[in-house]
């Protein structure tokens, strides 16, 4: 067998597991972030369970503690109660992202995580089947529910060659990136094998898994090996380390790619898509308004530490504003005991908190038309906060060669340092909290709510029929960004009516108004879409927020997984055309029927939409599991756990 399948097969609760089928997976670990978490603690409090089940759950505040107005820190409070009433470890604002300090603190090769983070891969670099997942997904797991997924097909990566200096990780996934792209590659895991593993350190193979999710596969793992066990125990965590390979690398796979690491180039991936990828050299002295180095994806030592020795002693272009995150505070605090925070400060970098910030438009917007390069994983339009600007995605090294130069640059024109890994990372775990009452929490603890933290919308069971209106047509590759705005906008996520406001903001300015006003009416509200709908960010927010407005069916060409998940969780039809270019015979504003709805959910997942507009009809379909059905019958899972049918 090969990693994946090692993992899962140790792990399976029920199900076939044959390419496809949908199978229930135990899970071990989990993790949420204050954007997503939220939701997903209020969800698990309605389930009336007294404390967690797994053998880990962490809860950790990364996104919104730039906290401008009471909400942020009125969630913090509520997160930081939760977690010591149900015995979860939570992570102070300031302590770091998520996924990196999961990776540094808790993470474990063989192990199961999900988390309500679409970028909860990166746990694959250290040997985990780590998944993203949205929030109430997370709920069911911390209260000792198995985690439902298709079994997955694996594709093997092999990596050969070794990459020469200037070039690193980032590369690597963008050339992946480049060779399977954004969409497509939904139910596959990619795993990485080959010779050129030895050459590449754990915050390389976290930056690869990590990016991943970009590629809309289920996860990507690397194996747990000698590269792992010495970051395990680098981080005085030697006996999480248990070795875990792939019987034979050469035949393990249903599908397998090779890319020798020594020919490629330093990449970036142009706007607006994480699959757009160019080469940096078709850029050369394009100038360069704004460069931010860090994120879940390239804010570890090693990536901090090769900027911080490249820009030492050095100035950055005097027209570039260059932000600096580090991933964690064990990140912090060793460049600081080896004076390179100073030098990065001397440099002209501003050393902005180790959160996700810049990376979701919380703050650190480029200017109107800017052309921006960020470490980050995801340059979808607007995300930055500026929806003019145009974002690139590249290395750390490609990153201060072009602050240095103030335009784009090629790192592979300096003397690019070797940052080893240290034989102990600084420890430091102060800024988590309840460890000692971890799976066990203290019962009366009461719940701290500010005036913002609202209640869990309940879904409705599905109606016999749809009579509805197609509210809004959209595109290929509608990210969940496109659909609920991040940003300025998050501080309301655990207000479902206010966030609501919200939905399509920057794509249909008036779908608020019109959805609402259809849902009042008693019709019913269908999003059309073309592939790939529901790229990006695992936020159920983007099916839970539509659902509130009155939403009951996606139509789509096609539908990445995690959306999807949420859409079935909050009572959705997620149906995609029959024939894709049906599509084009389908108008905004045109009026819906689908008769004996419940009866084709129940039934072989077929329909036909009658276009009342246009005197047409087309067929639809949704390919569904037993257990999925009765989710979308009964308005969603927390309907279902209600109903006794979850």
């Amino acid at each position: 067998m090969n990693v994946t399948e090692k993992i899962f097969r140790a792990h399976l609760v029920d199900g076939n597991p044959v390419v496809g089928n949908e199978v229930a997976i135990r899970i071990d670990q989990t993790l949420t972030q204050d954007a997503t978490g939220t939701m997903a603690y209020l969800q698990f409090e309605s389930m009336g369970i007294d404390r967690v089940k797994t053998e880990l759950s962490v809860s950790y505040v990364d996104h919104n503690t730039v906290q401008i107005g009471f909400e942020n820190a009125d969630d913090h409070d509520y997160l930081q109660s939760v977690a010591r009433k149900y015995g979860i470890v939570y992570s102070k604002p300031g302590n770091g992202i998520c996924h990196q300090l999961h990776l540094e603190r808790f993470g474990k090769p063989g192990k199961t995580l999900i988390g309500s983070d679409s970028h909860t891969p990166t746990g694959g670099g250290i040997g985990m089947i780590a998944i993203g997942a949205g929030g109430i997904d997370v709920a069911v797991a911390m209260g000792g529910g198995a985690y439902n997924i298709a079994w997955p097909k694996v594709v093997g990566i092999r990596l050969t060659g070794q990459l020469n200096p200037g070039v690193s990780a980032k590369d690597v996934i963008l050339a992946v990136l480049r060779r399977f792209g954004s969409k497509g590659n939904v139910g596959k895991v990619f795993e990485y094998t080959g010779p050129a593993l030895a050459t590449l350190d754990v915050p390389s193979r976290a930056t690869i898994t990590n990016m991943g999710a970009e590629l809309g596969v289920t996860t990507s793992v690397f194996p747990s090996d000698a590269i792992t066990k010495a970051f395990l125990e680098a981080q005085g965590r030697g006996g999480d380390w248990v070795e875990l390979l792939p019987d034979d690398p050469a035949s393990d796979y249903d599908e397998t790619w090779e890319l020798d690491l020594s020919t490629l180039e330093p990449l970036a991936a142009a706007p607006h898509n994480p699959g757009n990828v160019e080469t940096i050299a078709e850029h050369l002295g394009q100038k360069v308004n704004q460069i931010m180095i860090g994120s879940c994806t390239n804010s570890s030592y090693r990536d901090i530490k090769t900027v911080a020795l490249l820009l030492k002693g050095k100035q950055v272009h005097p027209d570039v504003e260059v932000g600096i995150a580090c991933g964690s505070k064990q990140v912090v605090r060793m460049l600081a005991d080896e004076g390179l925070l100073g030098e990065l400060i001397a440099s002209g970098c501003r050393i902005l908190e180790n959160a996700c910030g810049f990376c979701i438009g919380a703050h650190m917007s480029p200017s109107t038309n800017a052309v921006c390069l960020r470490t980050s994983n995801r340059n979808f339009e607007g995300r930055s906060g500026t929806q003019s600007a145009k974002v690139y995605l590249v290395s750390p090294e490609t990153a201060a060669a072009s602050a240095l130069a103030g335009a784009f640059a090629d790192a592979r024109t300096l003397a690019v340092p070797a940052v080893p890994m240290p034989k102990a990372f600084t420890i430091d775990d102060g800024m988590f909290l309840y460890r000692e009452s971890a799976g066990t929490g203290v019962p009366g603890t009461e719940i701290l709510r500010g005036p913002n933290i609202g209640q869990v919308p309940p879904g409705q069971p599905m109606a016999e029929a749809l009579a509805g209106v197609a509210t809004i047509k959209v595109g290929d590759k509608i990210t969940t960004d496109h659909i609920m705005p991040a940003g300025a906008r998050l501080k309301f996520r655990s207000n479902i009516p206010e966030y609501a406001k919200y939905v399509f903001e920057h794509t249909d300015p008036a779908f608020y108004a019109n959805a609402s006003a259809n849902r009042d009416a008693g019709k019913a509200n269908v999003i059309i879409a073309g592939e790939s709908y529901g790229q990006g960010s695992s936020r159920e927010h983007a099916a839970l927020c539509p659902m509130y407005l009155g939403v009951k069916a996606v139509i789509a060409k096609s539908i990445e997984r995690i959306h999807r998940a949420n859409l079935i969780n909050f009572g959705i039809v997620p149906f995609v055309f029959a024939n894709p270019a049906d599509y084009d015979r389908v108008a905004q504003g045109d009026e819906l029927a689908i008769d004996g709805l419940r009866e084709a959910i129940l039934g072989s997942g077929k329909a036909t939409v009658k276009n009342l507009s246009n005197n047409t009809t087309f067929d639809v379909t949704t390919d569904l599991s037993p257990r999925q059905k009765r989710l979308l019958l009964a308005g969603g899972l927390l309907a279902a756990v209600a109903q006794g049918q979850a």
